[in-house]
């Protein structure tokens, strides 16, 4: 089993890598695209800001690859909101893979969102043996609203999408490699699919 953490110099790659050591397998960081579509998995990391973010993807091709792979892609926090249309954060375009759009949260609530909050309404083999409520670990402040792709749910302001799937595509807005015992299950699903 081939695992691949794509690296595109706007990713949190080492801890992704330590969380799937703890789990007994061995990931690569690359971004060699062969490296990336040979992989049996590949998991889409990303922290700090869209548009960065989507400069480096361009500079190494890697925005023409991504959308286009077919084994199961796992976006985690940035990384999914790039999986998405578009995003508010510096009116970006993302890769299209879910036709949704990512919004900034108002100024009712402190943003960004930041520690832990409960995931619920799980909908995916993703969440196999996840409870309801269970906590995950989120820092961001722009989100995914409720849509047809949503197999999670978190509130914080309103309702919104914390996971997406699309065919082979899934994406997480919580960080599930900061060691919580959920957050290592579901990274271990996610190897298992």
């Amino acid at each position: 089993m081939t695992i691949a953490i794509i690296d595109y110099g706007a990713g949190n790659t080492k801890s992704v890598q330590f969380a799937i050591k703890r789990l007994g397998f061995d990931a690569v960081v690359s971004n060699d695209i062969s490296v990336i579509q040979s992989a049996d998995k590949v998991i889409f990391p990303g922290v700090g800001e869209a548009s960065f973010a989507m400069k480096k993807l361009k500079e190494s091709g890697l925005d023409k690859l991504i959308p286009n792979l077919e084994q199961p892609v796992l976006g985690i926090c940035l990384g999914m909101q790039l999986m998405c249309k578009f995003s508010e954060e510096n009116t970006t375009e993302g890769l299209g893979i879910f036709d949704v759009d990512v919004k900034r949260f108002s100024t009712n609530v402190k943003v960004p969102q930041m520690g832990w909050n409960t995931i619920s309404k799980l909908k995916s083999p993703l969440f196999k043996n996840i409870k309801e409520d269970d906590y995950m670990y989120l820092v961001h402040s722009f989100y995914v609203d409720s849509c047809a792709y949503q197999i999670a749910t978190t509130t914080y302001d309103v309702d919104y999408a914390s996971a997406l799937q699309k065919d082979n595509f899934y994406g997480v807005q919580f960080h599930p490699e900061k060691g919580s015992t959920s957050g290592e299950q579901l990274l271990k699903n996610f190897i298992e699919l």
